[in-house]
Protein backbone atom coordinates (compact mmCIF):
# COMPACT_ATOMS: atom_id res chain seq x y z
CA UNK A 1 0.00 0.00 0.00
CA UNK A 2 2.76 2.43 0.96
CA UNK A 3 4.76 1.76 -2.22
CA UNK A 4 1.69 2.22 -4.44
CA UNK A 5 0.74 5.43 -2.71
CA UNK A 6 4.22 6.88 -3.13
CA UNK A 7 4.08 6.13 -6.84
CA UNK A 8 0.60 7.59 -7.29
CA UNK A 9 1.06 10.70 -5.15
CA UNK A 10 2.94 12.82 -7.71
CA UNK A 11 0.50 11.63 -10.38
CA UNK A 12 -2.45 12.81 -8.27
CA UNK A 13 -0.78 16.20 -7.80
CA UNK A 14 -0.24 16.46 -11.56
CA UNK A 15 -3.91 15.70 -12.26
CA UNK A 16 -4.95 18.36 -9.73
CA UNK A 17 -3.08 21.24 -11.31
CA UNK A 18 -3.88 20.16 -14.88
CA UNK A 19 -7.53 20.15 -13.84
CA UNK A 20 -7.20 23.65 -12.42
CA UNK A 21 -5.53 24.94 -15.58
CA UNK A 22 -8.44 23.66 -17.67
CA UNK A 23 -11.27 25.11 -15.56
CA UNK A 24 -12.54 28.63 -15.14
CA UNK A 25 -10.81 31.23 -12.97
CA UNK A 26 -13.63 31.10 -10.42
CA UNK A 27 -13.28 27.32 -10.06
CA UNK A 28 -9.59 27.80 -9.42
CA UNK A 29 -9.97 30.19 -6.51
CA UNK A 30 -8.55 27.32 -4.48
CA UNK A 31 -5.18 25.63 -4.15
CA UNK A 32 -3.89 22.23 -3.06
CA UNK A 33 -1.17 21.49 -0.52
CA UNK A 34 0.01 17.99 0.32
CA UNK A 35 3.06 15.91 0.95
CA UNK A 36 4.99 13.44 3.06
CA UNK A 37 6.42 13.86 6.56
CA UNK A 38 9.45 11.65 7.20
CA UNK A 39 10.01 10.83 10.89
CA UNK A 40 6.83 12.62 11.98
CA UNK A 41 6.70 14.15 15.48
CA UNK A 42 2.89 14.32 15.50
CA UNK A 43 0.03 12.80 13.55
CA UNK A 44 -1.08 16.03 11.89
CA UNK A 45 0.07 19.21 10.17
CA UNK A 46 -1.30 22.75 10.55
CA UNK A 47 -1.75 25.37 7.84
CA UNK A 48 -1.99 29.01 8.96
CA UNK A 49 -2.17 32.49 7.46
CA UNK A 50 -1.76 35.80 9.29
CA UNK A 51 -1.66 34.14 12.74
CA UNK A 52 -4.94 32.30 12.04
CA UNK A 53 -5.24 28.54 11.74
CA UNK A 54 -6.83 27.55 8.44
CA UNK A 55 -7.05 23.87 9.33
CA UNK A 56 -5.42 20.96 11.13
CA UNK A 57 -4.84 18.11 8.68
CA UNK A 58 -4.31 14.51 9.84
CA UNK A 59 -1.54 12.34 8.42
CA UNK A 60 -2.60 9.01 6.99
CA UNK A 61 -1.02 5.67 7.94
CA UNK A 62 1.87 6.36 5.54
CA UNK A 63 2.51 9.89 6.86
CA UNK A 64 0.98 11.60 3.84
CA UNK A 65 -1.55 14.41 3.78
CA UNK A 66 -3.43 16.38 1.16
CA UNK A 67 -5.66 19.41 1.57
CA UNK A 68 -7.56 21.88 -0.55
CA UNK A 69 -7.62 25.54 0.51
CA UNK A 70 -10.96 26.89 -0.67
CA UNK A 71 -11.32 30.47 -1.97
CA UNK A 72 -7.79 31.15 -0.94
CA UNK A 73 -6.10 34.55 -0.93
CA UNK A 74 -2.70 34.64 -2.64
CA UNK A 75 0.16 35.30 -0.26
CA UNK A 76 2.21 33.86 2.57
CA UNK A 77 1.01 30.77 4.43
CA UNK A 78 2.73 28.71 7.09
CA UNK A 79 3.13 24.95 7.19
CA UNK A 80 3.60 23.70 10.77
CA UNK A 81 4.71 20.27 11.99
CA UNK A 82 6.80 20.57 15.17
CA UNK A 83 8.74 23.28 13.32
CA UNK A 84 7.39 25.66 10.71
CA UNK A 85 8.24 27.19 7.36
CA UNK A 86 6.66 29.83 5.14
CA UNK A 87 4.94 28.99 1.84
CA UNK A 88 3.88 31.29 -0.96
CA UNK A 89 0.62 30.12 -2.53
CA UNK A 90 -1.73 31.46 -5.18
CA UNK A 91 -5.03 30.22 -6.60
CA UNK A 92 -4.41 27.28 -8.91
CA UNK A 93 -1.27 26.07 -7.13
CA UNK A 94 -0.90 22.37 -6.35
CA UNK A 95 2.15 22.11 -4.15
CA UNK A 96 3.54 18.84 -2.84
CA UNK A 97 6.24 18.94 -0.19
CA UNK A 98 8.53 16.45 1.46
CA UNK A 99 10.27 17.10 4.76
CA UNK A 100 12.32 15.06 7.22
CA UNK A 101 11.91 16.34 10.79
CA UNK A 102 15.50 15.32 11.60
CA UNK A 103 16.69 18.21 9.41
CA UNK A 104 13.53 20.18 8.84
CA UNK A 105 14.63 23.22 6.83
CA UNK A 106 17.51 21.50 5.04
CA UNK A 107 15.34 18.60 3.80
CA UNK A 108 12.25 20.60 2.82
CA UNK A 109 11.58 20.44 -0.93
CA UNK A 110 8.62 21.12 -3.20
CA UNK A 111 7.18 19.70 -6.40
CA UNK A 112 4.08 20.48 -8.42
CA UNK A 113 2.58 23.70 -9.72
CA UNK A 114 3.89 26.61 -7.66
CA UNK A 115 6.85 24.61 -6.33
CA UNK A 116 9.47 26.77 -8.08
CA UNK A 117 8.48 29.81 -6.00
CA UNK A 118 8.83 27.96 -2.73
CA UNK A 119 12.07 26.22 -3.66
CA UNK A 120 13.49 29.68 -4.43
CA UNK A 121 12.28 31.01 -1.08
CA UNK A 122 13.75 28.11 0.88
CA UNK A 123 17.06 28.61 -0.97
CA UNK A 124 17.07 32.25 0.22
CA UNK A 125 16.21 31.16 3.75
CA UNK A 126 19.03 28.60 3.96
CA UNK A 127 21.50 31.05 2.41
CA UNK A 128 20.64 33.57 5.11
CA UNK A 129 20.98 30.93 7.85
CA UNK A 130 24.48 30.03 6.63
CA UNK A 131 25.48 33.69 6.46
CA UNK A 132 24.21 34.33 9.98
CA UNK A 133 26.80 31.90 11.32
CA UNK A 134 29.52 34.18 9.91
CA UNK A 135 28.03 37.45 11.14
CA UNK A 136 29.73 37.68 14.59
CA UNK A 137 33.08 38.18 12.84
CA UNK A 138 31.58 40.75 10.48
CA UNK A 139 30.26 42.79 13.40
CA UNK A 140 33.90 43.46 14.31
CA UNK A 141 34.45 45.32 11.01
CA UNK A 142 34.41 49.09 10.63
CA UNK A 143 31.12 50.60 9.36
CA UNK A 144 32.60 51.10 5.85
CA UNK A 145 33.95 47.54 5.68
CA UNK A 146 30.67 46.14 6.95
CA UNK A 147 28.65 48.08 4.38
CA UNK A 148 30.89 46.76 1.61
CA UNK A 149 30.21 43.20 2.80
CA UNK A 150 26.46 43.84 2.87
CA UNK A 151 26.54 45.37 -0.62
CA UNK A 152 28.29 42.26 -1.88
CA UNK A 153 25.71 39.97 -0.27
CA UNK A 154 22.88 42.05 -1.72
CA UNK A 155 24.34 41.95 -5.23
CA UNK A 156 24.69 38.18 -5.03
CA UNK A 157 21.06 37.78 -3.97
CA UNK A 158 19.87 40.13 -6.68
CA UNK A 159 21.67 38.03 -9.30
CA UNK A 160 19.85 34.96 -7.97
CA UNK A 161 16.57 36.84 -8.15
CA UNK A 162 17.14 38.16 -11.70
CA UNK A 163 18.03 34.68 -12.95
CA UNK A 164 14.92 33.20 -11.33
CA UNK A 165 12.63 35.90 -12.73
CA UNK A 166 14.00 35.51 -16.25
CA UNK A 167 13.30 31.77 -16.22
CA UNK A 168 10.03 31.52 -14.29
CA UNK A 169 8.20 34.86 -14.76
CA UNK A 170 6.24 34.72 -11.45
CA UNK A 171 3.39 37.03 -10.42
CA UNK A 172 3.96 40.59 -9.23
CA UNK A 173 2.77 39.61 -5.76
CA UNK A 174 5.44 36.93 -5.50
CA UNK A 175 8.09 39.36 -6.75
CA UNK A 176 7.19 41.71 -3.91
CA UNK A 177 7.64 38.93 -1.33
CA UNK A 178 10.93 37.73 -2.83
CA UNK A 179 12.40 41.24 -2.96
CA UNK A 180 11.26 41.86 0.62
CA UNK A 181 12.95 38.64 1.74
CA UNK A 182 16.21 39.73 0.12
CA UNK A 183 16.18 43.33 1.35
CA UNK A 184 14.92 42.83 4.90
CA UNK A 185 17.46 40.07 5.60
CA UNK A 186 20.21 42.55 4.71
CA UNK A 187 18.51 45.34 6.67
CA UNK A 188 18.35 43.03 9.72
CA UNK A 189 22.09 42.48 9.58
CA UNK A 190 22.62 46.24 9.52
CA UNK A 191 20.36 46.77 12.54
CA UNK A 192 22.24 44.03 14.40
CA UNK A 193 25.51 45.78 13.57
CA UNK A 194 24.06 48.93 15.15
CA UNK A 195 22.87 47.12 18.31
CA UNK A 196 26.15 45.19 18.61
CA UNK A 197 27.99 48.50 18.50
CA UNK A 198 25.67 49.89 21.19
CA UNK A 199 26.54 47.01 23.52
CA UNK A 200 30.26 47.64 22.95
CA UNK A 201 29.89 51.02 24.67
CA UNK A 202 29.93 49.17 28.00
CA UNK A 203 33.58 48.30 27.31
CA UNK A 204 34.44 51.61 25.57
CA UNK A 205 34.95 49.72 22.28
CA UNK A 206 32.17 51.24 20.22
CA UNK A 207 32.80 53.11 16.98
CA UNK A 208 31.14 56.15 15.47
CA UNK A 209 28.64 55.07 12.81
CA UNK A 210 28.23 57.69 10.05
CA UNK A 211 24.79 59.07 9.25
CA UNK A 212 24.94 57.60 5.74
CA UNK A 213 24.94 54.08 7.25
CA UNK A 214 21.30 54.61 8.30
CA UNK A 215 19.98 55.64 4.87
CA UNK A 216 18.54 52.17 4.24
CA UNK A 217 15.90 52.93 6.88
CA UNK A 218 14.24 55.37 4.46
CA UNK A 219 13.15 52.36 2.39
CA UNK A 220 11.32 50.43 5.12
CA UNK A 221 7.54 49.99 5.19
CA UNK A 222 6.01 50.13 8.68
CA UNK A 223 2.61 48.76 7.72
CA UNK A 224 2.82 46.13 4.98
CA UNK A 225 -0.28 43.91 5.14
CA UNK A 226 1.06 41.15 2.90
CA UNK A 227 4.34 40.84 4.80
CA UNK A 228 3.11 41.32 8.36
CA UNK A 229 3.56 37.67 9.39
CA UNK A 230 6.60 36.96 7.18
CA UNK A 231 9.68 36.52 9.36
CA UNK A 232 12.32 38.44 7.31
CA UNK A 233 10.08 41.51 7.50
CA UNK A 234 8.70 40.92 11.01
CA UNK A 235 12.13 40.10 12.41
CA UNK A 236 13.59 43.25 10.86
CA UNK A 237 10.94 45.47 12.45
CA UNK A 238 11.79 43.97 15.84
CA UNK A 239 15.50 44.77 15.44
CA UNK A 240 14.76 48.26 14.12
CA UNK A 241 12.42 49.11 16.99
CA UNK A 242 14.93 47.69 19.49
CA UNK A 243 17.51 50.19 18.26
CA UNK A 244 15.06 53.09 18.33
CA UNK A 245 14.05 52.15 21.88
CA UNK A 246 17.65 52.15 23.08
CA UNK A 247 18.08 55.69 21.81
CA UNK A 248 15.39 56.74 24.31
CA UNK A 249 17.11 55.30 27.39
CA UNK A 250 20.83 55.06 26.47
CA UNK A 251 21.70 57.72 29.03
CA UNK A 252 19.92 55.77 31.81
CA UNK A 253 21.11 52.18 31.43
CA UNK A 254 22.95 49.79 29.11
CA UNK A 255 21.36 48.10 26.10
CA UNK A 256 19.15 45.18 27.20
CA UNK A 257 16.36 43.82 24.99
CA UNK A 258 14.80 42.07 27.97
CA UNK A 259 14.65 44.99 30.37
CA UNK A 260 11.54 46.81 31.51
CA UNK A 261 12.68 50.18 30.21
CA UNK A 262 13.59 48.77 26.80
CA UNK A 263 10.25 47.06 26.21
CA UNK A 264 8.22 49.87 27.77
CA UNK A 265 9.70 52.36 25.30
CA UNK A 266 9.60 49.86 22.45
CA UNK A 267 5.86 49.33 22.95
CA UNK A 268 5.27 53.08 22.76
CA UNK A 269 7.28 53.26 19.52
CA UNK A 270 5.28 50.37 18.04
CA UNK A 271 2.08 52.22 18.85
CA UNK A 272 3.25 55.52 17.34
CA UNK A 273 5.12 54.28 14.23
CA UNK A 274 3.45 51.10 12.94
CA UNK A 275 0.54 51.90 10.64
CA UNK A 276 -1.07 48.47 10.24
CA UNK A 277 -3.28 47.58 13.24
CA UNK A 278 -2.80 43.80 12.97
CA UNK A 279 0.96 44.20 12.65
CA UNK A 280 0.97 46.68 15.54
CA UNK A 281 -0.93 44.25 17.80
CA UNK A 282 1.38 41.40 16.88
CA UNK A 283 4.53 43.41 17.63
CA UNK A 284 3.07 44.60 20.94
CA UNK A 285 2.30 41.00 21.88
CA UNK A 286 5.83 39.84 21.00
CA UNK A 287 7.43 42.64 23.03
CA UNK A 288 5.18 41.89 26.02
CA UNK A 289 6.01 38.18 25.85
CA UNK A 290 9.73 38.87 25.75
CA UNK A 291 9.54 41.17 28.77
CA UNK A 292 7.29 39.02 30.95
CA UNK A 293 9.33 35.88 30.33
CA UNK A 294 12.41 37.73 31.61
CA UNK A 295 10.82 40.05 34.19
CA UNK A 296 12.09 40.35 37.76
CA UNK A 297 9.89 43.09 39.25
CA UNK A 298 6.21 42.79 40.13
CA UNK A 299 5.82 46.57 40.08
CA UNK A 300 7.25 46.88 36.59
CA UNK A 301 5.23 43.92 35.33
CA UNK A 302 2.04 45.64 36.41
CA UNK A 303 3.13 48.82 34.62
CA UNK A 304 3.91 46.89 31.45
CA UNK A 305 0.59 45.04 31.57
CA UNK A 306 -1.36 48.28 32.04
CA UNK A 307 0.36 49.85 29.04
CA UNK A 308 -0.13 46.76 26.88
CA UNK A 309 -3.87 46.67 27.59
CA UNK A 310 -4.12 50.34 26.60
CA UNK A 311 -2.14 50.05 23.37
CA UNK A 312 -3.27 46.69 21.97
CA UNK A 313 -6.73 46.41 20.42
CA UNK A 314 -6.68 42.60 20.13
CA UNK A 315 -8.93 41.20 22.89
CA UNK A 316 -7.61 37.68 22.45
CA UNK A 317 -4.07 38.96 23.03
CA UNK A 318 -5.33 40.82 26.12
CA UNK A 319 -6.42 37.55 27.68
CA UNK A 320 -3.25 35.67 26.73
CA UNK A 321 -0.81 38.35 27.90
CA UNK A 322 -2.73 38.99 31.13
CA UNK A 323 -2.55 35.29 32.00
CA UNK A 324 1.18 35.24 31.22
CA UNK A 325 1.75 38.34 33.36
CA UNK A 326 -0.01 36.82 36.37
CA UNK A 327 2.03 33.62 36.02
CA UNK A 328 5.34 35.49 35.82
CA UNK A 329 4.43 37.84 38.67
CA UNK A 330 4.05 34.74 40.87
CA UNK A 331 7.73 33.89 40.39
CA UNK A 332 9.15 37.36 41.02
CA UNK A 333 11.30 37.95 44.14
CA UNK A 334 9.38 37.90 47.40
CA UNK A 335 6.80 35.32 46.30
CA UNK A 336 6.79 31.73 47.54
CA UNK A 337 7.81 29.34 44.75
CA UNK A 338 4.77 27.45 43.34
CA UNK A 339 4.40 24.08 45.03
CA UNK A 340 4.31 21.78 42.00
CA UNK A 341 4.30 17.99 42.26
CA UNK A 342 7.54 16.11 41.64
CA UNK A 343 8.50 12.45 41.27
CA UNK A 344 11.44 10.98 43.19
CA UNK A 345 13.75 8.31 41.78
CA UNK A 346 11.66 5.88 43.86
CA UNK A 347 8.58 6.93 41.83
CA UNK A 348 7.02 8.66 44.83
CA UNK A 349 5.13 11.94 44.56
CA UNK A 350 6.67 14.79 46.51
CA UNK A 351 5.84 18.49 46.88
CA UNK A 352 8.51 20.86 45.63
CA UNK A 353 8.34 22.73 48.95
CA UNK A 354 9.37 19.60 50.83
CA UNK A 355 12.66 19.45 48.89
CA UNK A 356 13.80 22.81 50.30
CA UNK A 357 16.04 22.48 53.37
CA UNK A 358 18.30 25.49 52.85
CA UNK A 359 18.95 28.06 50.09
CA UNK A 360 18.37 26.20 46.84
CA UNK A 361 18.91 26.64 43.13
CA UNK A 362 16.51 24.67 40.93
CA UNK A 363 17.64 23.98 37.37
CA UNK A 364 15.90 22.12 34.55
CA UNK A 365 16.99 19.56 31.99
CA UNK A 366 15.78 17.10 29.39
CA UNK A 367 17.15 13.76 28.26
CA UNK A 368 16.48 14.79 24.66
CA UNK A 369 19.76 16.73 24.63
CA UNK A 370 22.63 14.63 25.92
CA UNK A 371 25.22 17.39 25.57
CA UNK A 372 23.02 19.88 27.43
CA UNK A 373 22.16 17.70 30.43
CA UNK A 374 25.81 16.73 30.84
CA UNK A 375 26.87 20.35 30.61
CA UNK A 376 24.26 21.64 33.05
CA UNK A 377 25.03 18.96 35.65
CA UNK A 378 28.75 19.75 35.37
CA UNK A 379 27.91 23.41 35.94
CA UNK A 380 25.75 22.54 38.97
CA UNK A 381 28.58 20.45 40.43
CA UNK A 382 31.02 23.34 39.95
CA UNK A 383 28.71 25.75 41.76
CA UNK A 384 27.98 23.22 44.50
CA UNK A 385 31.69 22.91 45.24
CA UNK A 386 32.08 26.69 45.45
CA UNK A 387 28.86 27.37 47.35
CA UNK A 388 28.16 24.40 49.64
CA UNK A 389 25.63 26.51 51.56
CA UNK A 390 23.20 25.88 48.67
CA UNK A 391 21.46 22.79 47.38
CA UNK A 392 21.43 22.42 43.60
CA UNK A 393 18.39 20.41 42.54
CA UNK A 394 17.89 19.16 38.99
CA UNK A 395 14.32 18.88 37.71
CA UNK A 396 13.73 16.77 34.62
CA UNK A 397 10.96 17.94 32.27
CA UNK A 398 10.50 14.77 30.20
CA UNK A 399 7.47 12.50 30.14
CA UNK A 400 9.10 9.06 30.49
CA UNK A 401 9.97 8.07 34.06
CA UNK A 402 12.06 4.98 33.23
CA UNK A 403 14.19 6.80 30.66
CA UNK A 404 14.85 9.61 33.13
CA UNK A 405 15.74 7.16 35.89
CA UNK A 406 18.14 5.34 33.59
CA UNK A 407 19.97 8.59 32.78
CA UNK A 408 20.22 9.50 36.48
CA UNK A 409 21.63 6.08 37.43
CA UNK A 410 23.97 5.68 34.45
CA UNK A 411 25.32 9.22 34.88
CA UNK A 412 25.92 8.78 38.60
CA UNK A 413 23.79 11.77 39.60
CA UNK A 414 22.81 12.12 43.26
CA UNK A 415 19.25 10.65 43.43
CA UNK A 416 18.44 12.89 46.41
CA UNK A 417 19.04 15.96 44.23
CA UNK A 418 17.14 14.75 41.15
CA UNK A 419 13.40 14.94 40.48
CA UNK A 420 11.04 14.73 37.56
CA UNK A 421 7.92 16.87 37.17
CA UNK A 422 4.73 14.85 37.65
CA UNK A 423 2.73 17.00 35.23
CA UNK A 424 4.84 18.88 32.71
CA UNK A 425 2.03 21.17 31.52
CA UNK A 426 1.26 22.34 35.06
CA UNK A 427 4.94 22.77 35.93
CA UNK A 428 5.73 24.71 32.75
CA UNK A 429 2.88 27.12 33.48
CA UNK A 430 3.44 27.64 37.21
CA UNK A 431 7.24 27.80 37.06
CA UNK A 432 7.23 29.49 33.62
CA UNK A 433 9.75 27.05 32.16
CA UNK A 434 10.40 28.50 28.72
CA UNK A 435 14.08 27.46 28.54
CA UNK A 436 16.13 24.55 29.86
CA UNK A 437 18.79 27.08 30.89
CA UNK A 438 16.36 28.71 33.32
CA UNK A 439 17.11 28.52 37.04
CA UNK A 440 15.19 29.61 40.13
CA UNK A 441 16.90 30.59 43.38
CA UNK A 442 15.01 30.46 46.69
CA UNK A 443 15.91 30.92 50.35
CA UNK A 444 15.48 28.23 53.00
CA UNK A 445 11.77 29.06 53.35
CA UNK A 446 11.01 28.81 49.64
CA UNK A 447 10.84 32.57 49.11
CA UNK A 448 12.01 33.42 45.60
CA UNK A 449 15.24 35.41 45.39
CA UNK A 450 15.44 35.21 41.60
CA UNK A 451 12.72 33.47 39.63
CA UNK A 452 14.33 33.81 36.26
CA UNK A 453 18.09 33.46 36.10
CA UNK A 454 20.46 31.41 33.94
CA UNK A 455 22.79 28.89 35.52
CA UNK A 456 25.37 29.54 32.77
CA UNK A 457 25.28 33.32 33.18
CA UNK A 458 28.62 34.87 34.12
CA UNK A 459 26.93 36.82 36.95
CA UNK A 460 25.38 33.80 38.70
CA UNK A 461 28.28 33.40 41.16
CA UNK A 462 28.13 37.00 42.32
CA UNK A 463 24.39 36.57 42.67
CA UNK A 464 24.70 33.45 44.84
CA UNK A 465 27.34 35.08 47.01
CA UNK A 466 25.26 38.23 47.35
CA UNK A 467 22.24 36.33 48.66
CA UNK A 468 24.40 34.65 51.31
CA UNK A 469 25.73 38.01 52.48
Amino acid sequence: MSRIKKILFPFIACILFIYCDQTSKNDCGSAWIGGEIVNPKKDYVIITKSRKIIDTIPLDENNFFIYRIEQMEPGIYFFIHHEYQALFMEPGDSIMLRVNTVEFDESLSFTGKGAHKNNFMIDLFLLNERENELMPKMYLLSPAEFENKMDSLLQSRNRMYDEFISKKDPSERFKEVAIASINYDIYSKKELYISTNARKKIYDKSVEIPESFYHFRKKIDLGNEQLRSYYPYYRYLGFYLDNLAFELYKDKEDYDRNSFLHNYYKSQLIDSLVTNDSLKNSLLRTSAHRYFLNAKSEENENKMLDQFLKLSTNKSDHKEVTELAYLTINITPGHIIPNVKLLTTENMVKDLHSTIRRPTLFYFWSGQSISHYKKIHTRADELQAKYPEYDFIGINIDLHFKKWLKVVKNSGYNPLMEYQVENIEVAELKLVIESVNKAIIVDDRGTILNGNTNIFNYSIEAELLGYLN
